[in-house]
């Protein structure tokens, strides 16, 4: 590429979230530290608790439109709607050819998935398939856009929708699409895929009643995370193209970075971790200490939340105390596949309204954990001038999205 680099920006954003249907709202929910982790399947041998979205999928689909599609299409066609109505239209005067879909979603359609696998009858229902595949929730936002560019699924676990974010980002900033639907869908709280996590000894533990409390990022007495469900999607545009039609702008998506730790299928690395938060402050022209507040990946288990401290250590060094940290995931659950989009329109909100999420019920900090935590009650950033959002993923693979103000 020559000549002048174009700048990406947020022009829009729509969640279908654990804390509700409106961005906003959900973000004062979230600064008011409320929970949104409840119990769920009160028929598993187990307790289990996880953050669910409360969706009526009449205000987007008829009876007749909903055969063969799976809750994690349904939330992710309503979230990029209200993405593009929020973003004022952009597709009105857009080429369909250059307008594209960059969709994140880590495990398909889970719900048609359970009850194939429930089936003892040998009878499966006919569009099985079509209902779990991965990519249905972008080919579903397709159809009911008229999308006619590129229609693109990632499924990297948990960093799946940061990840398509930074493609979108890309796409953008190369000319190769004039407006991006960008972001991922994840709908799992289905019996086998809650029984699988449990198995895996990653799930917050707790105490009958004190669900909202069990999710705790950085804590000395943290136990793993909860499941969440939800879709979010962001609008990315030039610049340029949003000045033309005078759109409000949220943010500036300066910066992007990527990396593996090819060292171990699940436990993370910090150096890994670190080279990708490295890349995107390279991409964005900025210095460790630009950047005002991080939105840590934070799952809440024993080994990851060291690891993500030691990666932040590794870049900030001695100004590490000067980044303010905090973890939304105790209040809106992990996501996995949706995750960093629904944390991306966080960090966006957070930097608009120069507002810091709390890190939510961390009362005593990790010492291992050592980090300048948001505390309620400790919002204001008056001054908060660039926000990172940190995606993780089983797997290896590490996204950092960096984002400026406009």
């Amino acid at each position: 590429m020559t000549g002048q680099v174009t700048e990406v920006v947020v022009t829009g954003l729509g969640a279908i979230s654990p804390h509700g249907d409106d961005p906003v709202a959900s973000f004062e929910a979230v600064m008011q530290g409320r929970s949104a982790v409840v119990p769920v399947l009160a028929d598993l041998p187990k307790p289990a608790a996880a953050a669910r979205v409360a969706f009526d999928e009449s205000r987007w689909f008829t009876k007749l439109q909903l055969a063969g599609v799976d809750r994690v299409s349904q939330i992710a066609v309503a979230a990029s709607d209200l993405a593009l109505r929020d973003a004022g239209s952009p597709l009105a005067d857009a080429d369909p050819e250059r307008v594209g879909i960059y969709l994140g979603c880590g495990m398909g359609g889970a719900s048609a998935l359970d009850l194939a696998y429930g089936s003892t009858s040998g009878r499966v229902p006919p569009l099985t398939i079509p209902a779990f595949m991965p990519n249905a929730p972008a080919s579903h936002v397709a159809l009911r856009q008229k999308i006619l560019g590129p229609v693109l699924t990632y499924s990297v676990a948990c960093a799946s929708s940061s990840l398509a974010i930074a493609e979108a980002a890309k796409a953008v900033q190369r000319g190769e699409v004039d407006v991006a639907i960008a972001g991922g869908s994840e709908a799992l709280i289905v019996p086998r895929v809650l029984l699988a996590w449990q198995a895996m000894q990653t799930l917050a533990t707790f105490v009958p009643g004190e669900e909202g409390r069990a999710v705790r990022p950085f804590a000395r007495d943290r136990t793993g995370f909860a499941l969440g469900e939800g879709a979010a999607f962001l609008i990315l545009e030039s610049a340029e193209r949003a000045r033309q039609r005078q759109a409000r702008v949220y943010a500036r998506l300066a910066g992007w970075g990527m990396s593996c730790d090819a060292t171990h299928l699940t436990k993370p690395d910090a150096e890994g971790q670190a080279r990708a938060i490295r890349a995107a402050l390279r991409q964005a022209g900025l210095a460790p200490t630009d950047v005002g507040y991080c939105n840590a990946h934070g799952t809440a288990t024993l080994i990851g939340d060291v690891v993500e401290r030691n990666a932040l250590a590794a870049v900030w060094g001695d100004d590490l105390d000067r980044l303010r940290v905090s973890s939304t995931k105790a209040l809106h659950g992990h996501l996995l596949g949706a995750a960093g989009a629904i944390e991306a329109v966080i960090t966006v909100l957070a930097l608009q309204r120069r507002q810091l999420p709390p890190n939510a019920n961390c009362h005593d900090m990790d010492p291992a954990c050592a980090l300048n935590l948001v505390t309620e009650g400790d919002a204001a950033a008056p001054t908060l001038q660039a926000a990172l959002s940190n995606s993780f993923a089983f797997g290896g693979t590490n996204s950092a999205l960096l984002f400026t103000q406009a």
